[in-house]
């Protein structure tokens, strides 16, 4: 079944410089915004070529798509007022020409990804909200804000670790915590059947890459 028009409008477009190199993952209504002021183009592989087409082509291919009604389960659609339009996973800016850092974000999303929504001393996966950050050794005892001494807790295990180290709370860390070699981020999407597409873009030398949101 395809995903309704508010979970459409949540999905991620990968987004491409003009020598088709990864830069960006960007919200569906923003890369919407580009093709329509003609800034951008969706960029499809169909039998091991890349396809380019402009926002009035693509609304077209979208139309052609609805009336043979060639949807897969992993598209995405969006209704208009007039027409169904389907979500594009890949577009090309036309004119930018600068390349990502080579360097993997430190902020709250991607410890909670690289830790899979799993308290680091009970084992237990939680959601988002129930979960906070810990660390390790405490600032108040010269902790540092890092990937190495921060990980997600529940928060129950928060309370009950307190200002302590885990060794005098008794508790023990279900892995230790590492810096990401990959983007947290690409990881978690790049395992989903819905942005496979992806992968023809994303070689090794980018997994390594956090890109710009």
């Amino acid at each position: 079944m395809n995903a309704g028009p508010s979970a459409a409008m949540q999905s991620s477009v990968l987004v491409l410089n003009r020598f088709y190199t990864a830069i960006q993952v960007m919200s569906v209504r923003r890369a919407f915004c580009l093709l329509w002021k003609q800034l951008a183009e969706v960029v499809t592989v169909e039998d091991g070529t890349y396809v380019a087409y402009d926002f009035e082509s693509w609304l077209e291919v979208s139309d052609w798509r609805a009336a043979l009604e060639q949807r897969s389960e992993h598209d995405d659609w969006i209704r208009g007022v007039n027409r169904d339009i389907q979500v594009p996973r890949v577009i090309r800016l036309l004119s930018y020409d600068r390349f990502p850092r080579n360097t993997v974000k430190f902020n709250r999303r991607n410890i909670f990804l690289r830790d899979e929504n799993r308290c680091q001393y009970c084992g237990h996966k939680f959601p988002t909200h129930l979960l906070s950050l810990d660390h390790i050794m405490p600032r108040s005892r010269g902790g540092s804000t890092t990937w190495e001494n921060i990980v997600c807790a529940c928060l129950t295990c928060n309370v009950r670790k307190g200002g302590r180290t885990p060794h005098e709370a008794n508790m023990r860390l279900f892995q230790k915590p590492v810096k990401p070699k990959r983007s947290p981020t690409l990881t978690h999407q790049i395992s989903s059947a819905k942005y496979a597409s992806w992968r023809t873009f994303l070689d090794e030398a980018y997994w390594n890459t956090e890109l710009m949101e």
